[in-house]
């Protein structure tokens, strides 16, 4: 049996949906903020699988070329989470010594980023600061470097295809339509034609 959790104040029948531009401005002033605190880091570590993309980027705002990733899985659908997180890919650099930029898209329970923080402390870093671009009000971690607050489900452009199969799968099991579904994602932002085509993907991969 799957046992999951659901935030107890999160809102995700409220969807915050930042576009590609959006993201990145953000992680502008991300970037801005780290360079004003004159932290740094000897290596930038992405969380798999949302802090990838926004730790690449940084990587190049920085320009810092060194760039490792982890892998900490909690998440199992939209605002559920499995009861606590697991490392399942331990960092993929030595980081024995070495001041880490730990990078996540959002600090939403918080509890994978204290999770990847003491994996990252027990390898010998030296100093870990850790950067999000969202952080939820009730989130157990507070990153050293964050952008905006929000108790909403965040849909970031990487992750628009699971999102929509979510949903889909979320509403039908409340016995509401695709159709309904449908209109929900676009409602909160998302491009018709895309949630459109993805949701066509969907169907055919069901049958």
């Amino acid at each position: 049996m799957k046992h999951t959790n659901t935030q107890p104040h999160s809102s995700e029948d409220k969807l915050e949906t930042p576009s590609w531009e959006q993201v990145y401005s953000l992680l502008l002033k991300l970037a801005n903020s780290i360079q004003k605190s004159n932290f740094k880091p000897d290596i930038i570590v992405g969380v798999s699988r949302g802090g990838w993309i926004p730790a690449r980027i940084l990587s190049d705002l920085l320009e810092k070329h060194e760039l490792a990733n982890v892998t900490a899985q909690f998440y199992v659908g939209i605002g559920e989470t499995k009861p606590e997180p697991t490392i399942t890919q331990p960092v993929s650099v030595r980081v024995k010594d070495k001041q880490i930029l730990l990078v996540d898209d959002l600090a939403d329970s918080g509890k994978s980023l204290k999770l990847v923080n003491e994996h990252l402390k027990n390898q010998g870093a030296s100093e870990i600061r850790i950067a999000t671009i969202y952080r939820k009000p009730w989130s157990i971690t507070t990153p050293h470097y964050c952008v905006k607050e929000t108790n909403h489900w965040i849909v970031f452009p990487w992750e628009l295809k699971e999102t929509v199969r979510k949903t889909v799968e979320k509403f039908t099991a409340k016995q509401k339509s695709i159709q309904v579904a449908k209109e929900k994602l676009i409602s909160s932002g998302l491009d018709r034609t895309i949630v459109e085509q993805l949701i066509k993907e969907i169907i055919g991969e069901q049958r």
